[in-house]
């Protein structure tokens, strides 16, 4: 097997893909049937005229999928790595256990030399709706019901006021696609009760970023954690930087790990190379 590599793919990412792939020829070049791609620019895959199959070591394929250049009729495989998955549920844990306790309020106080507790509600009081039921979604779905939280799905086809409207806390773990993006605006803030939080752990370009500060801004909206943004890295004088209701993470919610990750990537070559299944393929008109 020839097969490329494009994109954001340094040293380690290729000795851990050699090592889990030995029989594979590694290059950079565009004669190869199999591209291993990490956010390759656009144009990246064009003059491959033998490309069977591209390999995706992200989760979102969006930005892979927007790339005009990409041969229409080639597969994409999506990359689904239950040690992401565990990463991003204990990002998501964190976030929920910390919006829950309060714990964003007692550091603010402690910053302010204050000793002021407040009531503690239990886990099973706490409703939380995770917004995505794929392996990611279902993943922090099961830790935080598994911690007594009362968990609530929502997926495509699914009628979304109803569900935001008994929300103490959203997770938003969707894919970007054109029926997603700006989903995150002010009807979807004013459907949610007020002192509701959120938790963006998603894509930043969910997210109305004038509409969030206003909900924010007015009271309505108690805290938002946010893990990414329209604009990487945030830009100095943004105001989410110095806002008091918004936690600030630096798209590092769930990094994809290169020994686990390449055992994927291994065994969906390998299938492609059989002729078995190739897992985790894209619907590029549903965009993941």
């Amino acid at each position: 097997m020839k097969v490329r590599l494009a994109g954001e793919i340094d040293a380690r990412w290729r000795q851990e893909l050699a090592a889990a792939l030995p029989e594979a020829h590694w290059c950079d070049d565009g004669d190869a049937e199999l591209a291993v791609v990490a956010n390759p620019p656009p144009g990246a895959l064009a003059g491959m005229p033998s490309l069977a199959l591209v390999q995706s070591l992200w989760a979102g394929v969006d930005r892979l999928l927007a790339d005009a250049t990409l041969p229409p009729g080639v597969p994409v495989a999506r990359m689904v790595d239950p040690a992401m998955n565990a990463a991003m549920a204990e990002t998501a844990t964190w976030a929920v256990l910390a919006l829950h306790r309060g714990f964003f309020a007692y550091a603010a106080r402690q910053r302010e030399g204050l000793w002021r507790p407040h009531a503690q509600r239990r886990a099973d009081e706490v409703a939380v709706r995770v917004l995505g039921r794929g392996e990611m979604g279902g993943t922090v779905g099961a830790r935080l019901a598994a911690l007594g939280y009362r968990v609530e799905h929502w997926h495509r086809g699914c009628e979304l006021a109803p569900l935001l409207a008994g929300a103490d806390i959203v997770v938003n773990l969707l894919p970007l696609t054109p029926a997603t993006r700006d989903l995150i605006d002010a009807r979807f803030l004013a459907a949610l009760p007020a002192g509701a939080s959120l938790v963006n752990l998603g894509r930043g370009a969910h997210v109305v970023e004038a509409d969030l500060l206003a909900a924010l801004d007015a009271g309505r909206l108690h805290h938002a954690v946010l893990d990414v943004f329209r604009h990487e890295p945030l830009p100095p004088g943004h105001a989410f930087w110095a806002h008091p209701r918004v936690t600030v993470l630096p798209h590092a919610a769930a990094a994809t790990d290169p020994r686990s990750a390449s055992a994927v990537v291994a065994a969906n070559l390998r299938a492609w190379r059989d002729g078995r299944p190739v897992a985790h393929l894209v619907d590029r008109s549903r965009g993941y």
